[in-house]
């Protein structure tokens, strides 16, 4: 049968390894380095994480469950068992999938968006802060912009050195391993938490949490974009700057660092925790 994916002759090769942290008979979850894309699009085929897998365990049937942007790192969930393809893309769907993202962006006072709302959580402290707003991307345009409108994305943003027992300690209950609490698969791995390195200071940058609430294209971004916090090392929010394809070495700064949710087949609880460095 012939590939759907189309071959790519001149495709610089992405330096980085794709971590499995976990696997089984019906998924596997890799933790996704800067720079790889999850799918084939555009200029990339075999230097994604989809293509990898297919070829490292080969099986032509493996899916992704959901995606995140090639410059973002983290946690992504493949499905291998085209029986439960939908149950585990439904989860992502549905919303039945609890995301926490880590950066690192400028530390100074936010600034006032100039649509939507931010609401303060814990006043009269600015952090944590709910950021509402109506996310538009175009077809054919590189960046998605915000304008009035009924709103379609939010984000609670916080600071990574100010979560107490519910931020940090949450992710770490387990151990802070990534785990799938079902008698008849089970992986442990390195410890991770929420806060990386446990510092939120770094130089100008600090460290923010942040909890999507909605999957918009480059949600994330834009919302820390909109309240003056420019992720580090975005090269299209707020200026596009044209990209070196062969430069690996100025890495966005946002991961994708945990997923967890109820496993639709076993019903049991299940934590994904991504070792990606923020630097």
């Amino acid at each position: 049968m012939q590939s759907r994916h189309r071959f790519v002759l001149d495709e610089p090769e992405v330096p980085f390894e794709l971590t499995i942290l976990y696997k089984d008979e019906n998924i596997i979850v890799v933790d996704k380095p800067h720079f790889l894309a999850t799918t084939p699009r555009g200029m990339w085929y075999r230097q994604t994480a989809l293509i990898r897998l297919r070829e490292r365990f080969e099986e032509s049937q493996i899916t992704p469950a959901h995606r995140l942007d090639r410059l973002t790192a983290g946690v992504v969930l493949f499905v291998r068992n085209p029986a439960l393809r939908r149950d585990y893309q439904m989860l992502f769907q549905e919303h039945r999938v609890m995301k926490t993202y880590e950066c690192l962006a400028p530390s100074k006072p936010v600034i006032r968006p100039k649509t939507g709302t931010v609401e303060r959580l814990d006043p009269p402290a600015v952090f944590p802060l709910k950021r509402r707003s109506h996310i538009v991307k175009d077809r054919g345009r590189l960046q998605a912009y915000e304008i009035p409108g009924v709103v379609n994305a939010e984000t609670v943003i916080e600071l990574a050195d100010t979560i107490g027992n519910d931020g940090a300690d949450a992710l770490s209950s387990s151990g802070g391993n990534d785990v799938c609490n079902d008698s008849r698969h089970q992986h442990l791995s390195k410890r991770g938490t929420v806060s990386h390195s446990g510092v939120g200071l770094v130089g100008p940058y600090r460290r923010y949490v942040l909890h999507p609430r909605t999957g918009k294209t480059h949600q994330l971004r834009v919302h820390m974009n909109s309240l003056g916090l420019p992720i580090k090392g975005d090269d299209l929010y707020p200026n596009v700057i044209e990209p070196n394809y062969s430069d690996f070495s100025h890495p966005l700064q946002l991961v994708a660092r945990s997923l967890s949710f109820i496993d639709p087949v076993s019903q049991e609880p299940c934590m994904f925790v991504s070792r990606v460095p923020l630097v």
